[in-house]
């Protein structure tokens, strides 16, 4: 499906390819955008246009979060929902984590070489009500901003979210239940003396006793592991240093990995992000539905509907059938908009460089798609199509060709549609942000950077 715009850029019912190539051909519509495909009719208002209703519906993810826009159609036994468009947008929280570590990193080191003192600042500052990390607000961002983007190419009349609920002692322990479940698995141990016990006074690798014992991750802190109880058995000093950073079954001991559950890093996202997503889309003022994810799996069984985060999202609410059509559905990769660090690190955490404060250079800004046509005396002639990373200086990189001379900005053109900040060069300001206990941290439509392409 292509989306459709009126002579005033305001949005009406989507066409199919065919009618949008009729309409191009003709002269009654010039391309607006490109990925996602965007058309623009001459001749046409909203006022004039007769419009269906449609509901964008939300299947919010830790990794990836489903997008689809519905048509409604009522009938006698319910809703049927046509999809019209599918996304699937893929967040960057674990670099939003990296990032924020570096930057710990280097306010530690600024402290300890005595370059510039900065006290801590973790004793005189506290946490507001209703705060939540970065790497857990950009997935929200993510979401807002697409919901906002999709509100001006189609005429969205309701939003339906999954807010779903991840109960994380039942993951671990099905058969739970009665006091055991308030109690939890260290109910009235200490984690050490649990840990003596549960691996009898021995090293869980060479089975060494009366030593000094020590707590190993079994799937290590670098490789995405926690430091609940599970992910810790008792290792001597040897074994700990010869183990590293390895899991315990690449090390040759896939019986101690075997008694580490399951990572929940995934689920406890969801869970401290499901009722701030909710209370952020407030900011369109379209009537939210939320829905629990049984609904959905339920959907997706009778329906017979594949296994997708898009069609997860299409399954989303209340219907009577739903119709998934053979869509290509639209992968976009968050990529971020610039860096919150000026300084360029080496690998051993030193600083190498600085970067410029502005971030535009002669028009251009890193990440922009852009076409660069380097005349023919020059080393690097050619034409170059890819995303330009600028220097002050005026020496552009453009895709994997770097070095280009000074005089590079003066060859490079814009491609619409196709690059990263490009997505949001559309009409219409924002709408404010509701005036909540949770505003500050709700930043609806903040420019992020996307890479988007059809699967």
């Amino acid at each position: 499906m292509v989306f459709v715009l009126d002579r005033h850029k305001k949005p009406l019912m989507p066409c199919t390819p065919k009618r949008a190539r009729l309409l191009l051909g003709r002269g009654r519509a010039v391309v607006h955008r490109v990925k996602p495909f965007v058309i623009r009719l001459r001749d046409r208002r909203v006022e004039d246009s007769t419009l269906q209703p449609l509901a964008l519906k939300i299947d919010p993810g830790s990794k990836t979060t489903g997008i689809a826009v519905a048509r409604v159609q009522e009938t006698e036994e319910g809703e049927v929902h046509h999809a019209v468009f599918l996304f699937e947008v893929a967040h960057r929280g674990d670099k939003v984590q990296g990032a924020k570590q570096t930057q710990r990193n280097a306010r530690r080191r600024r402290r300890s070489a005595n370059l510039r003192h900065r006290a801590p600042r973790f004793a005189n500052r506290g946490i507001p009500k209703g705060w939540l990390p970065p790497s857990l607000l950009s997935r929200i961002c993510n979401v807002l901003t697409w919901t906002g983007r999709c509100r001006r190419w189609v005429a969205v009349s309701r939003i339906d979210v999954e807010r779903v609920r991840f109960d994380t002692q039942l993951l671990q322990h099905p058969e739970i239940a009665g006091v055991a479940y308030q109690q939890g698995t260290l109910a009235g141990w200490e984690a050490r003396a649990y840990l003596l016990l549960k691996y009898a006074y021995r090293c869980a690798y060479c089975g060494k006793t009366d030593c000094a014992f020590e707590l190993d991750h079994i799937v290590p802190r670098s490789r995405g592991g926690s430091n609940r109880v599970s992910n810790l058995c008792l290792a001597c000093h040897a074994c700990n240093q010869a183990k590293g950073d390895k899991t315990a079954a690449e090390w040759g001991h896939p019986e101690v990995e075997a008694q580490a559950k399951q990572a929940l890093k995934d689920a406890a996202a969801v869970n401290a992000t499901r009722f701030k997503l909710v209370e952020a889309l407030q900011v369109f003022g379209l009537p939210i539905g939320t829905w629990t994810g049984g609904r959905t799996r339920w959907n997706r069984a009778r329906f017979g509907i594949e296994k997708t985060h898009a069609l997860d999202a299409l399954c989303v609410g209340q219907m009577a059938a739903v119709s998934a059509a053979r869509l290509k559905t639209l992968a976009i990769a968050a990529t971020g908009r610039g860096q919150h660090c000026r300084t360029n690190w080496d690998r051993y955490g030193f600083p190498v460089g600085y970067l410029i404060r502005q971030k535009r250079v002669r028009g251009f800004q890193t990440g922009d798609q852009v076409r660069a046509v380097v005349p023919a005396p020059l080393k690097t002639a050619g034409t170059h199509l890819g995303r330009v990373r600028v220097r002050k200086s005026g020496t552009f990189r453009v895709g994997s060709v770097d070095g280009l001379e000074r005089r590079t900005a003066r060859w490079c053109r814009e491609q619409m549609g196709m690059g990263m900040r490009l997505l949001d060069r559309e009409a219409g300001a924002a709408p404010p942000l509701p005036q909540t206990r949770n505003a500050p941290f709700l930043p609806a439509l903040k420019r992020r950077g996307f890479l988007a392409r059809y699967m």
